[in-house]
């Protein structure tokens, strides 16, 4: 029996439904680099196209006929260690994703390879010669048209834009019949992030001539904005007139106008920030400090709740745990959930740890992260500090992770595999026996039910650090508005004192977490509401640039004063951030307003709020990105214009969340020397949530809610498996939904799976139905998520990719999800 060397490989195409580590030969010329923890090109499938790979085991066996070789090793070294190695396949266990997928989320974007597949002509292949040998295989001309036109060489992707889908397995009968050769190449995507500039390319006289005839009123448009603005990004030109890229890319070609590539982002030099004196605590930090420090030093993996009312000082608190901790000789990472957020966090670890601190989110340059991530594995960095992806950093020796702000819905990822950022945290400190902090003024219900249960260890600061009392909140009802006659959206009260706090030169947040103008346009004579031509969802109305959009697929199009079907007048329904700052312009004639949401910050987190700080602007108009974690003293007023957008959605967190944003952005008020006030407006003033968030009463609110949980077995005393069937045509997908179910039923029906009392419900439409042309139904099983049960669930999963009735429809299953 002849040995070799085999290795067990990780393969980028395998779907889920056939994931596996996979064999393969190690030839000689690779033996030496062919070690675990390296990314490798291999054959796979049928029609062996090259795909990427990750080693992740090397042994020595049989050496069958049947094993293919390994193509090229891709790294001098390995980009994964056995640790985290272990926590890919612990990602795929528990998340229902591929191999490929785990580590691809554990590495960053910088370090992947793209690969490319460049089709040539066979050397000395003339057009006759290819015709003769490519008779009687389809669509072999206009493939061949297309290479022929390009110079005998071509990518597959250019080739595929050109001849459409399929035409990958033409070229590979081609290559069989030896019209064709195919050579694979791996390009690193390492590489500045940037923005897509266009200028005009020639002059506005010659753009506007060349436009004029036989082109579309949008491109005009562009031509005409761009002889306007000068060199402005790709996506703002799209914004402002409606053009795709394509038409861009059009324009481009015609050589009207040019494409150049500028850096999108720049980063603060925090080396410039001044180190800070020791931190000081006040009795009650010292206390918490004093019981989670015990607890670091137990040699347990350890796990506690840090509760604190907002301003209590809980970063000074971990400030001095990190401290303790590399005193200890370990390592800390500290987690928050938005990017607004680490500037100000960045700047106050780096004041005391300097170059030791590393900062990861994903708004940073990708030749950023990935130096960072090369620093963190270095061992030059001692803390690293970021939002929701930072968890995978390479740190060695972790003695304490600390989630602040631990209840937030971003520390749920939205893509495969779908992972809350605190289950991989207790993953790691089960791991290198360290201890996990989670801090919040108002924790997630689940966190609270560990706490009250002894799960978790408990730290409380009922006080604010600066001794001020917690603001002072008025609750003001908008059916009284209505009923003055008041149609806008700051109500009497609020308008008062925002007048009292411009008065004294203090400083305002208000808080609308809807951005746009209206919410919908409405015809009052039809009652025609425009909506997505892509999902089911009304097109939101923007102000500044006259258009309808839709915030999920991007879809833009120009708003019209009459109605499309009725040519009745359209009128204009609900309101977002872009109304609510021409009311404040008009209210407070003169005083400056600047507005943060997703269509102002844009990669401008930092400058805007630097600006609000150092230029003292009066008010901050934002969306739910101006509610969390910031500390500004002048800030002496918050209003939140519309405290029920959140509270009657269609989701069982929506009370938790509504009380934590209100909350959270109340507490943003009187942070300083001065007292602090909040409005609240809402039309139910007598709901137990805005009640309990008006009193800055969490205990109170979670009392309620953990009764309502415990009434309609919702977390934490089951969990909740969502399985949403997507497809592009309805009927197939409520079909395939309602198969799902009923193999769910019968799943959960054998002995082994039905002690929990587990309870299968739906097909429902998801919220919405209709995203991108995708129709989406739900299942959802009531359960306990362990092992039997994610085994359950990874059968069903093939089971459904393995039906030949599901083709062009996804699966995919959440647990506990936040959306």
């Amino acid at each position: 029996m002849e040995t070799a060397e085999i290795v067990k490989v990780a393969v980028s195409a395998a779907p889920y439904s056939i994931d596996k580590p996979y064999d393969y030969l190690v030839p000689p010329e690779l033996l030496e680099t062919a070690v675990p923890g390296v990314r490798v090109t291999v054959p796979f499938g049928k029609g062996n196209r090259t795909s990427e790979g990750i080693v992740l085991a090397r042994t020595q066996g049989e050496k069958e006929p049947k094993l293919k070789p390994l193509l090229s090793v891709l790294d001098r070294e390995p980009v994964l260690d056995g640790d985290g190695i272990a926590l890919a396949l612990w990602l795929r266990q528990r998340y229902f994703c591929t191999l490929f997928e785990a580590v691809k989320t554990i590495l960053p974007a910088g370090l992947w390879y793209q690969i490319r597949e460049v089709w040539h002509l066979a050397e000395g292949m003339d057009r006759y010669t290819a015709d003769g040998m490519a008779a009687g295989i389809r669509r072999a001309i206009p493939v061949l048209d297309a290479l022929f036109a390009a110079g005998g060489t071509a990518e597959l992707s250019d080739l595929e834009a050109a001849c459409g889908p399929g035409t990958g397995a033409v070229l590979r009968a081609l290559q069989k019949a030896g019209v064709t050769v195919c050579e694979t190449a791996a390009k690193r995507k390492t590489g500045d992030k940037q923005r897509r500039m266009v200028e005009l390319a020639v002059s506005a006289e010659e753009a506007a001539s060349l436009t004029e005839k036989r082109s579309s009123p949008q491109r005009r448009e562009a031509v005409r904005l761009l002889a306007a603005e000068g060199r402005m990004s790709a996506a703002e030109v799209c914004y402002y007139t409606g053009v795709s890229m394509a038409v861009l890319r059009g324009l481009e070609k015609a050589g009207i106008v040019a494409f150049s590539e500028e850096e999108a982002l720049r980063l603060p030099d925090f080396s410039q920030v001044e180190p800070s004196g020791p931190v000081v605590l006040n009795a009650e930090q010292e206390a918490a400090f004093q019981s989670i420090l015990a607890l670091t030093k137990s040699g347990r993996p350890e796990a506690v709740l840090l509760q604190g009312v907002t301003g209590s000082g809980k970063t000074q608190v971990y400030l001095r745990l990190v401290q303790e901790i590399l005193d200890q000789g370990r390592r800390a990472m500290v987690l928050v959930p938005e990017i607004v957020l680490t500037p100000q966090m960045m700047r106050r670890f780096a004041a005391c740890f300097g170059d030791q601190v590393a900062l990861l989110h994903s708004a940073l340059r990708m030749t950023e992260r990935y130096d960072q991530w090369k620093r963190i594995r270095r061992g030059e960095v001692r803390v690293v500090l970021g939002t929701r992806s930072a968890i995978f950093a390479p740190l060695k020796n972790v003695g304490l992770i600390v989630l602040d702000e631990e209840q937030e819905s971003s520390y749920q990822s939205e893509n495969p595999p779908r992972y809350h950022t605190r289950d991989v945290a207790k993953y790691l400190c089960a791991r290198d026996r360290a201890t996990l902090v989670l801090g919040s003024a108002t924790p997630a219900v689940e966190t609270a039910w560990n706490a009250e249960q002894g799960i978790y260890h408990k730290a409380l600061l009922r006080r604010r650090y600066n001794q001020q009392a917690l603001p002072q909140v008025l609750v003001a009802d908008l059916k009284e508005e209505i009923r003055a006659g008041n149609p806008g959206m700051v109500g009497r009260i609020l308008r008062r004192e925002l007048a009292e706090n411009l008065e004294r030169g203090e400083q305002s947040i208000l808080l609308l977490n809807r951005r746009g103008s209206s919410r919908y346009l409405l015809c009052g004579e039809c009652g025609h509401v425009p909506e997505c031509p892509r999902c089911s969802v009304a097109l939101t109305y923007h102000s500044a640039n006259g258009r309808l959009m839709c915030h999920y697929c991007g879809h833009s199009e120009k708003a019209s004063d009459a109605c499309p079907i009725c040519g009745g007048i359209m009128k204009h329904v609900g309101t977002g951030t872009q109304k609510v700052e021409e009311e404040l312009r008009e209210l407070f004639p003169g005083t400056e307003v600047l507005r943060m949401d997703a269509d102002t910050a844009d990669g401008r987190h930092e400058q805007l709020l630097d600006r609000f700080e150092k230029e003292r602007i009066p008010i901050l108009l934002g969306t739910q990105m101006v509610a969390k974690g910031l500390d500004f003293p002048n800030v002496t007023l918050v209003g939140v214009l519309a405290a029920d957008l959140s509270l009657y959605v269609d989701n069982y967190r929506s009370a938790e969340r509504t009380f934590s944003l209100l909350t959270q952005v109340v507490g943003r008020a009187g942070r300083g020397g001065s007292a602090g006030r909040a409005v609240i407006q809402t039309y139910t003033p007598e709901n137990d949530v805005i009640q309990c968030a008006a009193r800055q009463d969490y205990r109170g609110f979670y009392e309620n809610e953990i009764r309502l949980r415990r009434l309609r077995r919702f977390p934490p005393f089951a969990d909740l498996f969502t399985f949403t069937v997507s497809g592009a045509e309805e009927g197939a997908v409520l079909r395939a939904a309602a198969a799902v179910r009923e193999e769910l039923r019968r799943l959960f029906r054998l002995p082994e799976l039905a002690a929990g009392a587990p309870e299968v419900l739906g097909p429902a439409p998801a919220p919405v139905m209709k995203l991108n042309n995708r129709y989406r139904y739900r299942c959802l099983l009531v359960g306990k998520n362990d092992k039997p049960t994610r085994e359950a669930v990874s059968w069903l999963l093939k089971w459904f990719a393995g039906d030949r009735a599901n083709r062009g429809m996804n699966l995919f299953v959440d647990c506990n999800s936040m959306e």
